[in-house]
């Protein structure tokens, strides 16, 4: 277990520093293979599937032969709607029937995760809060990250996420506020901090931690 920096719900330092779990905490990735594969798929995963170009069957009009087959000297064209001509249809574009998403097998995607918390355990990111609360207001979050020293990008990881925490973090356009057991790599290396309070970082141990059971399905 290695001791982490943490606060009370004052953003006094407490007296008692919170223990990470090393089986979570302490996983440094060899390579970054799987760092990234897991930071593509969650990228890939979101991506909405928009663009859609026309074929030459639905382009408006080429309905009539632009001049007759023999006789002019010129090549044979059935449409003006031809793929190679100004105004035509386009060939092999995007139909919007495409399928981006990317699967990881549970446990890749856990041991990502593990492997990103160690990386922001190892250079400081990570900061505890015995009782992180919200009573819904953006001044009292903002105050209480700045008496923290929470700076850059701020994800919020949270044990139950309400309108409270919802509303505290809305107007702050660099903080993000995640349940423990909704982490991913994305959030994770995108965050210069990461404030967790200490209910948030026992499921964390819970769900990832050596205890945990690896289901059989894959994760969505």
């Amino acid at each position: 277990m290695a001791s982490v920096s943490t606060y009370t719900k004052s953003g006094t330092k407490a007296t008692t520093a919170a223990k990470l779990d090393t089986s979570v905490f302490g996983v440094m990735p060899e390579n970054h293979e799987l760092l990234k594969l897991a930071y593509v798929a969650y990228l890939a995963n979101g991506r909405d599937n928009l663009a859609v170009v026309k074929t030459r069957g639905l382009v408006r009009g080429g309905g009539k032969k632009p001049w007759k087959q023999k006789g002019t000297g010129r090549a044979r064209f059935g449409s003006t709607r031809n793929p190679i001509w100004r105004g035509g249809g386009i060939v092999f574009g995007p139909t919007g029937e495409e399928n981006y998403t990317k699967k990881m097998h549970v446990g890749a995607k856990r041991l990502a995760i593990r492997q990103a918390l160690s990386l922001a355990a190892s250079e400081g990111h990570i900061k505890i809060v015995e009782d992180m609360s919200f009573d819904g207001k953006v001044k009292t979050t903002n105050d209480f990250l700045k008496k923290i020293d929470a700076q850059g990008s701020i994800l919020l990881v949270v044990d139950t996420k309400d309108d409270k925490s919802n509303f505290g973090t809305r107007n702050l356009q660099n903080v993000k506020v995640v349940h423990a057991q909704y982490l991913n790599v994305y959030d994770i290396l995108n965050s210069d901090s990461i404030v967790m309070s200490k209910p948030a970082l026992e499921l964390v141990h819970e769900w990832l931690g050596e205890a945990a059971k690896t289901p059989a399905k894959e994760e969505k």
